[in-house]
């Protein structure tokens, strides 16, 4: 029940849809608010108090119909709010992350190595790729089959369970990647991922990722396409290891999701109140971090991002957009 209480998931209550009505009233945040939960930055310097400026970050729109935000009551999460709490960051000893593969990959998704090479533009730490694990030794509960007899999902906290005796002692936080659907209670149809505040823990799956797990056609862009929700989900995932809750103030990578849709209109980039969350954490020069990210999004053909953290890093040096 305590690991239980302690996780934060991207989660769908079905594929890709939910049938019973809204439950609540989403929440939706003034620009004075959202303002106010970056936290005051007049005693910081100038590129800081500019990279922790919202200009150009898209507000949190209403949600549509099955949407995070729709199904979810979850007011958000102040940089004073994560400050407070007893969140994990690295030091002389912890200050890896470690992606841990589930299974085989086939050649046409995306790698653990490319992961791998984003999680270390993002986060500006070290990645190391684990060997991979069979699945059949990873002890979680299964269930439904697959076209081959197979089971097709594994429970996602029993994973976790599983993960946390096998934390490397100089981990920040170890998250394990699988083509293995997941699932998170009985009732749940399935999970992206989940990742623990505390345990310093994650787990993805990229299963329905593919256009072709629903039957879909695989557009000439699908591989593309496939690679920025993985990288979207690992970004999250991490994030949660280093204490952020789900973002609500913005349109931002630490969102919650539940269905593909929300994971293809989400940028890969954090909002001004995650990324001085993330920044409190990890102390990156945040003009350079966008560079680096600039240069692998620009070299995985992810254009849009790259444009993006190329601009933004002008802005932070120069306070200007063009």
């Amino acid at each position: 029940m305590r690991f239980a209480l302690v996780v934060i998931a991207l989660v769908a209550c079905n594929s890709d849809r939910v049938e019973e009505p809204p439950r609540k009233t989403p929440w939706v945040h003034t620009e004075a608010q959202r303002r106010a939960a970056i936290g005051d930055v007049s005693t910081l310097s100038p590129e800081l108090q500019r990279a922790f400026d919202p200009i150009d970050f898209v507000p949190t729109p209403p949600p549509n119909t099955s949407d995070w935000l729709d199904v979810y009551d979850e007011p958000g999460q102040t940089f004073d709010e994560h400050q407070a709490g007893k969140f994990h960051a690295p030091d002389d000893v912890r200050r890896v992350l470690y992606i841990l593969p589930l299974g085989d990959f086939r050649a046409d998704v995306p790698s653990p190595a490319t992961l791998a090479r984003i999680a270390h533009a993002y986060f500006g730490l070290e990645v190391r790729v684990l060997p991979a694990v069979p699945l059949a030794d990873v002890e979680a509960k299964r269930r439904g089959l697959d076209v081959r007899g197979r089971p097709s999902q594994m429970f996602v906290a029993d994973v976790l369970r599983w993960l946390v005796p096998r934390v490397p002692d100089d981990a920040q936080a170890l998250i394990a990647v699988t083509m293995m659907d997941l699932y998170p209670d009985d009732k749940t149809w399935f999970t992206f991922g989940q990742g623990s505040f505390y345990e310093r823990v994650a787990v993805e799956s990229f299963a329905r990722f593919d256009p072709e797990f629903y039957n879909g056609d695989r557009k000439p862009d699908w591989q593309k396409v496939m690679l920025a929700r993985a990288a979207f989900t690992t970004i999250h995932e991490l994030g949660h290891t280093f204490g952020l809750a789900h973002c609500t103030y913005y349109e931002c990578v630490f969102a919650g999701v539940t269905n593909r849709r929300e994971i293809d209109r989400r940028p890969l980039h954090a909002c001004p109140i995650c990324l001085r969350k993330l920044h409190a954490a990890l102390k990156f020069d945040p003009a350079r971090r966008e560079d680096d990210l600039a240069a692998v999004f620009a070299e995985l053909a992810l254009d849009e991002e790259a444009a993006w953290s190329k601009q933004r890093a002008a802005w932070i040096r120069t306070g200007s957009l063009r």
